[in-house]
């Protein structure tokens, strides 16, 4: 076994490598969490992947996102991560679009024909979206909730959205996802969510308290290997 996938081998087997590398995953948002779910893929063999994202690189995302360097700020976030996946894996074949995913542009998702989905979006709307389309499809899907204002890593777990409304946590995503799937009537669905209260924003930045999500190298990458972790498995087991 003296190939770069010899370790992942010996852990799940030849056969088992071998559905990976021809599986097709499909990862939606790849910032902080999906970029980390995207590489995590990648380096276990998953042979066909889509990035969709219509975000650049930003000197702001340094903190935390595995495909930024200070080399790179201004390009585009997919041919970013294609660069550095393809720097993995050259035999990865990886597709990108460059484009918001919302209800108006399914289309480079669906052309896909992915076997799972992963959603790293920020945005209420599209996720809820992807949701439902996902279900409409029979396409497997697993979504990214907060990660933002959160401190400590080991309270990321893998759940579903219904467990959400238990633990306490103070996710505003997730309370607006529950009740927005519910009129939907979707009441299951698999989340990565944090069970940490929100921190405290040290230095707001603005005079009215607004700001962006506070963030650190630490905990974004973990939701996103939480992610991959999932799919992964769940590939292996058809």
């Amino acid at each position: 076994m003296n190939h770069w996938l010899a370790r992942t081998e010996l852990l799940i087997g030849k056969q088992a490598v071998a559905q990976l590398q021809q599986a097709k995953v499909a990862v939606i948002g790849i910032g902080g969490v999906g970029g980390a779910a995207a590489e995590a893929l990648v380096r276990a063999g998953v042979g066909n992947l889509l990035l969709i994202d219509h975000d650049t690189v930003d000197v702001t995302n340094i903190n935390r996102q595995l495909f930024t360097t200070a080399n790179n700020i201004g390009c585009s976030k997919c041919e970013a991560g294609k660069a550095r996946l393809l720097s993995i894996n050259p035999n990865c074949n990886i597709s990108v679009s460059e484009a918001f995913y919302a209800a108006d542009n399914r289309e480079p998702l669906l052309n896909f024909d992915p076997d799972f989905v992963i959603d790293a979006i920020d945005t209420v709307s599209a996720k809820l979206d992807l949701v439902v389309t996902c279900q409409k499809q029979n396409i497997p899907l697993i979504s990214c909730l907060g990660t933002g204002n959160r401190l400590d890593p080991t309270q990321f777990v893998i759940g579903d959205i219904a467990d959400t409304a238990k633990c306490g946590c103070g996710c505003g995503l997730a309370r607006v996802m529950r009740r927005e799937l519910r009129k939907r009537e979707i009441y299951s669905h698999p989340v990565v969510y944090s069970t940490e209260m929100p921190q405290t924003v040290v230095c707001p930045d603005s005079a009215n308290g607004r700001h962006s999500p506070a963030s650190i190298s630490f905990c974004p990458p973990v939701a996103g290997y939480l992610l991959a972790s999932y799919v992964i498995k769940q590939l292996i087991r058809k």
